[in-house]
């Protein structure tokens, strides 16, 4: 089978890849802007497509006839949907639209990467069927990217997921865990916030829930997240603690205190029994997440 993975120079894309290869079954075409940045090259073929661009689309879809799209290209730093409010919605719902209507013509099944934040936070964590209610512009253009994939001719998965941390192969892209680190270990403090609430999520899962549901082609939506409820504050302790690293210099702060462009959920988390259920999945803790990292990362 062909499976075509959008967004594959970011974080998901990058362990989509190999995990795609290594089952054995698949075609891998893989699709980001530019150049591609994943150092493995051999065994896949990497295409660079603007998906804002309808032609390039029908054309990439044509071209390559994928029997499974999974689409994890997006616009995702939520301050900068926020400030950017065109650029995210081209981003985020028009590229969906035109890769929908693409998957219509080669009639592929279509996996669709969302986000917790499609959730006001206010009854968190959340069942697949909870009403959404963003509180945010990427949240807003999420929801609407949904409904293209949901009142579609196609059949499809819909999986959410939650701060998902990991290692991209790109020396100039941080996340929170290495984030934490460098500082600690430079003896800078850092100031981490203590009243968000979310099931943080290892790559290296959400990948495998993204294989799991295309080997089954399982529709409908799916929780893919971890499975323990912290705060951005625990995570950071955790992790200073991990690697053995000062504490103290680890503030918790209030998100009120940020002014941050968008606002953030208070409470949303995930609650993955159905991905359990009829899936199999089963994430890492969050400690066995930071040894895989921890070993990525070469410390």
């Amino acid at each position: 089978m062909k499976v075509l993975i959008t967004g594959s120079n970011g974080l998901l894309g990058q362990h989509l890849i190999p995990l795609f290869l290594q089952d054995g079954k698949y075609d891998v075409i893989a699709t980001g802007r530019g150049p591609n940045r994943f150092p493995m090259r051999d065994n896949y073929t990497y295409e660079a497509v603007n998906l804002r661009d309808a032609g390039s689309v029908k054309q990439l879809v044509e071209k390559h006839q994928p029997d499974i799209i999974i689409h994890g290209g997006a616009m995702s730093q939520v301050d900068d949907c926020e400030k950017n409010k065109d650029a995210c919605w081209d981003t985020n719902v028009g590229a969906t639209r035109y890769l929908v209507h693409a998957a219509e013509s080669v009639n592929a099944f279509f996996i669709f990467l969302s986000t917790d934040f499609v959730f006001d936070g206010l009854q968190g964590p959340y069942t697949e069927d909870a009403p959404v209610n963003p509180i945010n512009y990427y949240g807003t253009s999420k929801v609407a990217a949904e409904r293209l994939v949901i009142n579609s001719k196609l059949q499809w998965a819909i999986v959410r997921t939650v701060l998902v941390y990991g290692v991209v192969a790109d020396p100039h892209r941080n996340n929170m865990i290495t984030w934490v680190k460098n500082n600690l270990q430079q003896g800078k403090k850092v100031k981490v916030v203590d009243d968000q609430w979310r099931t943080p999520t290892l790559c290296h899962d959400l990948a495998l829930g993204c294989l799991l549901i295309a080997n089954k082609k399982a529709d409908g939506f799916f929780n893919i997240s971890g499975n323990e409820i912290l705060t951005p504050y625990d995570m950071a302790i955790k992790t200073a603690e991990f690697f053995k690293l000062d504490t103290s210099l680890v503030e918790k702060i209030s998100a009120k205190t940020l002014a941050q462009p968008a606002a953030r959920p208070a409470k949303t988390g995930l609650l993955i029994d159905k991905a359990a259920k009829e899936l199999g999945y089963q994430p890492r803790t969050f400690a066995e997440g930071l040894e895989i990292v921890a070993g990525e990362i070469k410390i």
